[in-house]
């Protein structure tokens, strides 16, 4: 599924590991490992960069400020806005492939009283989606910092107030504990990392880990559901496992189910895949 409605952000090309993007009046050119085409284009030649990002030889990387540009500016999607501005590890804070989930939740909400558990939520798109399209969302993310981002971005797109929650947490022990309160959501929002580390150390990959923890989160679900969402930017993790786990999973539920990569249009005429989508929802 190709992210459409756009107007602020775009790729302009595709070459040897890189993509060339414009997020409104910047310019910028990032690492991608799926471009592994030759265009014969050196794309840090273009004359209008602004940034580039260098990948170091033991791991991580940094920006390289080509032409001076703000700090941090705005981007819009139809009616939601974000603000964006160069992260570490190459991210800018928003995702822009994931407008397609955003359309597809923002037509099953559809002005509904509809409650939301979104977990690893970052910066908070889909949060603002839900909350525009009428939903009452709970973002819960461990970073203080992500959390404090969305909560921006919430503002700048006009979210009222009281239409989020917001939790600094474990995504896992925070679903634990709504599981023994008894809280039950509508729908849930899944984008949890391919590694890391648990508040204990422990290791967590999401290979290992996900079939797990799509079961334990299904617990926080009510009787009538409306979706449930994976997200994954797993290199190698591909839409049918995604599939499978939410037929296996939510077979007592009935619903309809797909696994989808989720991917971004080029000025090449070609389009670029940004990671793999699973949603179970409810047959309307």
């Amino acid at each position: 599924m190709t992210a459409t409605g756009w107007e602020d952000y775009k790729i302009l090309a595709t070459s040897d590991g890189m993509k060339l993007e414009q997020w409104k009046d910047i310019y910028l050119l990032r690492p991608d490992p799926q471009v592994i085409w030759h265009t014969g284009k050196n794309l840090s030649e273009f004359p209008k960069l602004n940034a580039r990002y260098i990948r170091s030889s033991s791991g991580g990387g940094s920006w390289e400020i080509l032409k001076p540009f703000k700090n941090e500016w705005t981007v819009e999607w139809r009616d939601l806005k974000f603000a964006v501005k160069p992260m570490g590890f190459k991210h800018l804070g928003l995702f822009p492939e994931q407008s397609v989930n955003w359309e597809r939740m923002t037509e099953l909400i559809n002005k509904k009283p509809v409650s939301v558990l979104n977990l690893f939520a970052y910066t908070g798109g889909a949060t603002v989606a839900c909350a525009k399209a009428g939903a009452k969302v709970t973002h819960v993310d461990a970073a203080k910092g992500m959390v404090e981002r969305a909560k921006q971005n919430a503002c700048l797109s006009g979210v009222a107030p009281d239409s989020v929650r917001y939790i600094v947490d474990d995504c896992k022990k925070f679903v634990m504990r709504e599981i023994k309160r008894g809280h039950k959501y509508d729908a849930v929002i899944m984008d949890p990392p391919s590694y890391g580390r648990g508040p204990g150390g422990e290791l967590w990959k999401l290979e290992d880990n996900l079939y797990d923890l799509v079961t334990l989160t299904k617990q926080v679900l009510n009787d009538n559901p409306l979706f449930y969402l994976i997200n994954s930017y797993t290199t190698g993790l591909q839409s049918s496992v995604l599939d499978n786990i939410l037929s296996l999973i939510f077979s007592d539920f009935g619903g309809v189910h797909e696994g989808y990569e989720v991917c971004l249009p080029t000025d090449e005429q070609i389009v670029l895949p940004c990671g793999c989508s699973g949603m179970w929802r409810r047959q309307i």
